[in-house]
Parts: structure tokens; sequence; C-alpha cells
């Protein structure tokens, strides 16, 4: 079964990703391209409609991104957000300038007025607040164009041309602090578009499942298991595909959380799948020894994963596929396009040059960590799994700042249990979507039983999100905070202070490294 599809063209805006999130959210598949994407291969596509994103640059200097013009005449509604709509103005005729004037400089929360007689604000509210964050301004609007929405600061917030289905909104309709954003967005592709909204994880689970069959074929197939959500939920995907050709390979390489490697193994123990635990600790920590830069320690844990995989799978026998549980994030925070690398995933931008296998099968590569969960369901897992806490591939190496030892692990393994089981012990264990500890590489004075102490100080990280692609700090009760600092300081040597990270992202990362 075949998808309606919605292109978002990438422009390098922070945003991005959330905007690909919304429209998924409302029913309709889509695929975030760079901003350089062929005409050709946009047309092959077949979209129903192209939304351009917001961007760092400004459309009049020489060397901003830019479009074919021709993608214009496709006869397919276009979008345009921030700089996508300064883009679209720029190359229909229209002039964007530098705002001189700060009554055409806005950024932050802006109450906006609308006109409801236009499809992307039909049946929403005539005012509200939106996002805006742009330098630049609209001068002069495109012929053929109308004024859709204002703010007191600015006449030219929207601009349509209904005629061809060109909208573009100098706001970020696709983040929260938009009213009714998100409704825009659903206008743009259910009243411009005309989608159906046929994409729902029930449906990618049967195409899923076909498609893996056809490209696996008799072939057999190596999943790297690491017991989170994503590589269980795609041995769980696999295993209804290809049953006893896969064999899943649970590499316990001593950066695991405490008792995480004997639990994955009791749970992987009721499945009726090939089931391979090996004990690397040994020779990953050799390889990391000395090793401080985030990124270096990615790509060795990366590659020292395939190395693993082929070993295993020599020890097998013959095996065509190496399959993983790489979800959308870790694609586009590893680099797409020209895009900035945030941070290399050892599934994808950590893997070696040459990876001994016929190819590598990646059946979630396009779903959001929401998405994943929801397939999860849809392949009868059991809750407990399908909402377990995320956990990043090179797990604790990335939780310990700077080099690694097995009694900073281990330290950081019982620090880290400990906040989890305070946040169990308060039932909040589900209300923040990622928590955990760190171990930081800074060490400090204290006191403990009259004498001076100078030990690590531990940092406690726990955050809500939608998506995973942003994240706000979560607010957590004093209480809960002060006990779990209170006992890790008591039981955890080595440890004479505690942190909690306030940060949301951007502009950090959830993760440390």
């Amino acid at each position: 079964m075949s998808h309606q599809n919605v292109i978002v063209l990438d422009f390098g805006g922070q945003y991005n990703q959330l905007i690909a999130r919304r429209v998924r959210e409302c029913g309709v598949y889509c695929e975030v391209k760079p901003c350089t994407m062929p005409l050709a291969d946009i047309k092959a596509m077949n979209p129903i409609g192209i939304i351009f994103t917001g961007g760092p640059n400004s459309v009049y200097e020489p060397d901003s991104p830019h479009v074919d013009p021709a993608i214009f005449e496709l006869g397919v509604p276009i979008l345009g957000i921030c700089y996508g709509c300064q883009l679209m103005a720029h190359t229909l005729g229209g002039r964007v300038t530098a705002a001189t004037a700060d009554s055409a400089r806005e950024y932050g929360k802006t109450k906006t007025y609308f006109n409801t007689d236009c499809k992307l604000f039909k049946g929403l509210p005539a005012e509200g607040i939106s996002w805006m964050s742009h330098g630049d301004y609209m001068e002069k609007v495109p012929e053929g164009f109308a004024l859709v929405a204002h703010s007191d600061a600015c006449p030219n917030v929207a601009i349509c041309d209904e005629s061809r289905g060109f909208y573009g909104v100098q706001y970020h309709p696709e983040v929260n602090h938009t009213e009714h954003g998100t409704d825009m967005i659903r206008n743009f592709l259910y009243e411009a578009c005309g989608a159906k909204g046929d994409w729902t994880m029930g449906d990618y689970k049967v195409t899923a499942i076909k498609a893996l069959q056809e490209k696996i074929g008799d072939g057999r197939v190596l999943l790297a298991l690491s017991g989170g959500v994503d590589s269980s939920v795609a041995a769980a995907l696999l295993a209804e595909a290809v049953g006893k050709q896969l064999t899943c390979v649970f590499v316990d390489h001593g950066l695991m959380r405490l008792n995480e490697g004997d639990e994955v193994e009791a749970a992987f123990a009721k499945w009726d799948i090939n089931f391979i635990r090996v004990d690397a600790e040994e020779r990953f920590l050799n390889k990391l020894a000395g090793i401080t830069e985030p990124e270096r320690k990615r790509k060795i844990i990366g590659e020292e994963f395939i190395r693993v995989f082929e070993e295993e799978a020599k020890k097998i026998g013959a095996v065509d596929f190496l399959a993983q549980g790489t979800i959308y994030p870790d694609v586009i925070e590893s680099g797409l396009g020209k895009a900035a690398v945030i941070k290399s995933h050892h599934n994808v931008g950590g893997l070696p040059d040459f990876v001994d296998f016929k190819e590598i099968v990646e059946p979630l590569r396009l779903l959001f960590k929401d998405e994943v969960r929801q397939l999860g369901r849809e392949l009868g897992l059991p809750e407990y799994l399908v909402s377990r806490q995320p956990f990043p591939g090179p797990g604790l190496a990335i939780r310990v700042i700077g080099d690694l030892t097995k009694d900073k692990l281990d330290l950081l393994r019982h620090a880290d249990f400990i906040f989890r089981e305070e946040l169990a012990n308060a039932n909040l264990e589900h209300c923040p979507d990622q928590y955990f500890a760190a171990l930081t590489n800074m060490r400090s004075v204290g006191v403990m039983g009259d004498g001076r102490t100078y030990d690590y100080a531990i940092a406690l990280r726990a955050v809500t999100t939608d998506d995973f692609m942003t994240a706000d700090w979560a607010r957590l009760p004093f209480e809960v905070i002060d006990r779990a600092s209170v006992r890790i300081v008591n039981e955890v040597p080595g440890v004479n202070r505690v942190l909690y990270d306030v940060t949301s992202k951007p502009p950090a990362t959830v993760e440390f490294e």
C-alpha cells in the first residue's frame, strides 16, 4: 500500500524535524530532504505538498540556499515557513530586505491577527499568539499574493496565493508556543493538499513486514539487540517478517545500567528467537581507554559493535543482513544533506567505512520515537518494554564525561540506579520522558565526617518531550531531588556533590555527549 506523502525541504533551521513530526501527527507521511534535492527526484516522489523550512540565512545573500524556480510550476501546494516564506517571496518576484526598523524585526511570542477566509486559518480564531524569529522583512510581496495575517508591528506576517496553492508564514507554526500552529499545518495538508490521512502504524506494520520479506527473501539476518525500545521493536518486526531467519545478538559491552544485561537476557529468553549474549566488556573498555572526545568515543563504539557482529556472524554461518534499530532522529542528528552533525549515532554516523554484510536493514529508520512505541503496541509487545526509558546505543560511555574506567562506570551505575529508584518511589517513573545520572569530569572539595573530601560531582538530568527533537527540563519536586542527592552522596563512594541540569534542548542535547 502506498501512502500520500509530503516533502519537507530542509534549509538548515532548528525546528525542521519538528515540522515533519507535526505533519505525521496529522496522519500524513512525510520525509525531510535536503534543500539541494534535484527537482526530478522531487517529482519522482509525487508529493501532495511541499514545505520549505526555516533557516539561518538571508535569501538576498549570494551564497544563501535556493530552490529550482521550476518547483513552483509542479502544480503542488507549497507552504513556506520563516526563511521558506521569504524564499518563496524572493523567487516569485517579491523583495526581501534586512529589517532596519524595529517595527519589521520580530522575535518571540507575538500577538497576531489572521484572515480566517484563507484556507490556512479556516475554522481558527481570528487572533492568537505566534512564535516569531526573523530579522528580515518582505518589503514587497509577489504579484498575485494576498496579505492574510499581520501583527501590530508587521503587516505581512502571512501571505498566500490560493489559486496556485502557495502559502507563506513568517512565524513558526510547528512550535508549541504558536497557538493552533498544528491546526494550521493540518489545514494546509487537508484543505490545500487534499490529504486523506492514510498514515497509521497499523498500515506501516503491514507494509514494513512485506518490504522486509521482499528484501530479505530466504537470507539470514543478524540484529544488533540492545534491549532498548528501538531494537526491541525492530526484533519483533523482523521476527514477524522472517521468523527463524533472524538471530539477535546482545553485546554486553560493559556500558549498561545496573543489572541491565541480565534483565535483557531474561526478557528475550521468553521469545521464540535465536538469542546470543556476547560478553565484550573488557574488549570495549580497552578500546576506549584514554579516549575523552565524545565523537571519538561514538566512532570507536560504532566500529567495535560492527566487528563483534561480524565475528558472531562467522560463528553462526552465512549471514546476509545486519539489522539495526536506527530511528529518524538518529539519522537527522548524524547529518542530513549539508545539515550540521549534532552528534554521530553509533548506528549511523559512527559506522566504519567497510561493513562485512551484504546490506544493512533498518526497518525503523523513518520513524520518530513515539511512532516506534505505537508500532511496538501494534506488534503486541508488552507495555513495560514499549514504554521503557530510552537508552543510547553507546550506553554509559556518553554519560561519563571524559575518559572511561570500570570504576567510574560502576560509580555511575550505582548513582543512576538510586535516581531512577527514587523517581519510582515517588510514582514519577513515567512523568519525565527521559531521566538519568551522568558523571561529570569535575572534582570538588567537600566535607564528610569532619574530614576533607575531593570527589566527583554527579549531574542528574530529566526532560519532558513529545518527540526527542526538542525537550524541556523536568520540574521534579525538590523533595525527590533532595532524597536522591542525599542517598547518592551517602551510598556512592567517590561522590560528594550532586547537580541538577536545568537546560532545555536546544541549546543542549538530551544526553551529555
